[in-house]
């Protein structure tokens, strides 16, 4: 049987191209920001248990080992895929063969259908059948195997599947099996020893030993929603939906990804801390989906930049770049360039962690929100809403210079936005700003990231609606003044320092 690795690409700063492969072991190509979505613990079937044993000196691992590995199973799926005839057959991609056997090959007549093969791993969460494993492991899947460490074969059901955040929850008919207790991925430490346990490579009940490398990895372009655990424990194809257990046995994430030049495991991986995991568990055994709580806002990363120019003591916090009306952002009296920096009583880094605790919150409840704006501390409050499934005309004025010359803005050529432009690149007709038409290569915009096609719509918090205001803007920042600029690019809003 041929062993496949789902891979994807992450750009580095060097010219070799860099893959994470997202296990799914053998037989079938398959792609992996994770919220923890608003459900309690105690909607869990889970039974809790007692940790395993460390001795106070070093952690016990045979003792681990054999308290959680009969939990950790392998996940065998099956989907019946069509083919287009000869098109689906290696033999008639040769020009060779085909000059001789032509279509009319036996067997290659036509569509036929096939299977596909893959093999993963889950973690048992509940002694009557509760399995929690990666969605990508179980997705598409026409038929899915349980295979226990003590040889027995159950039929598994999918009860719910969140690609979002690349966790599913399976279901088998039985009874009194072992469990793994869970832990609270929050309070786990960088340097910390872990367990992975899972079926790489199709070997079953396997365990590799490594430390938390780092926590919060967020922006690696696996699920939409990413808070993953880093380790170097030994990852490979199979692992994937198997355990990370701490050095006292308990689940502290779920074994989701590598990220490997060749494919193969190279000293990184990736889980989804069991905290978001068993969240997300709660809710889709519950409800069947992942209800997850939402403000209205558009975020963006606050910069020693932007930092400067909102009055923010230190480059932390989510900077608001857009309120949309009718949301709870909206109600709440929330306004672009508001700095947040606690939400609900934690404090807030950078807008991952925004993003992820307002996803986590419970909708309908009402949370306090403390922004820095203009310098000083504000505390507002917001009604937090369920997320959406789908989240003035003036006559064109051409310029062929903005009159930035001499300062941050040089080398931008812009251009009045009409309504006829404005739909061309996917934006309200009613917008009102100053499109960009080309961007010096070189220039401190270009370096900056300013593209053609944005609009900008302010400078440095002054409202542009018309190429005398750039100019007039522009003018006014100097030869060594920052412009910091609200753009609008594709439909989003975000600021973008400019800085001579």
């Amino acid at each position: 049987m041929s062993i496949d690795r789902r891979s994807f690409r992450i750009g580095m700063l060097t010219s070799a191209v860099l893959m994470v492969g997202i296990i799914i072991g053998v037989g079938i190509t398959i792609r992996a920001n994770l919220v923890s979505p608003a459900a309690s613990d105690t909607d869990t079937p889970v039974v809790e248990q007692q940790s395993p044993i460390s001795d106070g000196h070093a952690p016990n691992f045979p003792a681990v080992v054999r308290r959680d590995m009969p939990a950790v199973v392998n996940i065998s799926t099956t989907r019946v895929v069509t083919t287009n005839g000869a098109d689906g057959s290696p033999m008639m991609q040769d020009p060779f063969f085909r000059h001789f056997f032509g279509d009319q090959f036996p067997g290659l007549q036509g569509p036929h259908k096939q299977r596909e093969n893959a093999l993963g791993s889950g973690v048992i969460v509940s002694p009557d059948g509760y399995i929690v494993t990666n969605n990508h492991v179980i997705a598409h899947a026409d038929e899915i195997k349980v295979l226990l460490g003590d040889g027995r074969k159950f039929k598994g059901k999918v009860i719910g599947a969140d690609p979002k955040t690349d966790i599913a929850v399976v279901k088998i008919n039985a009874h009194n099996l072992p469990t793994i207790p869970w832990g609270d991925s929050d309070k786990i430490e960088v340097g910390g020893y872990v367990l992975a346990i899972g079926n790489p490579f199709g070997l079953n009940q396997t365990v590799t030993m490594g430390i938390i490398s780092a926590k919060g990895r967020a922006n690696v372009g696996i699920a939409d929603y990413e808070d993953f655990i880093q380790t170097d424990a030994a990852i490979n194809p199979g692992n994937s939906g198997g355990a990370l257990v701490n050095a006292r046995g308990q689940l502290i994430g779920i074994n989701t990804a590598i990220f490997s030049r060749s494919g193969g495991f190279m000293g990184i991986g990736f889980a989804v801390p069991s905290d978001m995991a068993r969240s997300v568990m709660n809710s889709l055994i519950k409800y069947g989906k992942v209800t997850r709580g939402w403000l209205g806002v558009s975020i963006q990363k606050v910069t020693p930049a932007l930092a400067k120019q909102f009055h923010v003591p230190n480059a932390e916090g989510a900077l608001v770049s857009e309120i949309m009306q009718g949301t709870p952002a909206s109600h709440a009296g929330l306004k672009s360039g508001d700095v947040i920096v606690e939400f609900d009583g934690q404090k807030i880094d950078n807008p991952t962690t925004l993003r992820n605790v307002v996803a986590a919150t419970k909708v309908g409840k009402t949370v306090r929100i403390k922004v820095i704006r203009d310098g000083r501390t504000r505390v507002l409050k917001a009604k937090i809403a369920q997320q959406p499934k789908n989240i003035g005309n003036k006559a064109p004025e051409e310029s062929s210079g903005s009159g930035s010359e001499g300062t941050a803005l040089a080398g931008v050529q812009i251009r009045s936005l009409t309504p006829q432009i404005a739909g061309q690149l996917g934006i309200s007709p009613t917008t009102a700003g100053v499109v960009v038409t080309q961007v010096t290569v070189g220039s401190a915009a270009e370096e900056a990231g300013l593209q053609a096609g944005d609009v900008i719509l302010e400078i440095n918090q002054k409202r542009i609606t018309s190429v005398s205001d750039f100019k007039r803007q522009a003018r006014r920042l100097g030869k060594k003044g920052t412009a910091v600029l609200l753009i609008n690019r594709r439909g989003n809003q975000l600021f973008l320092p400019v800085s001579p």
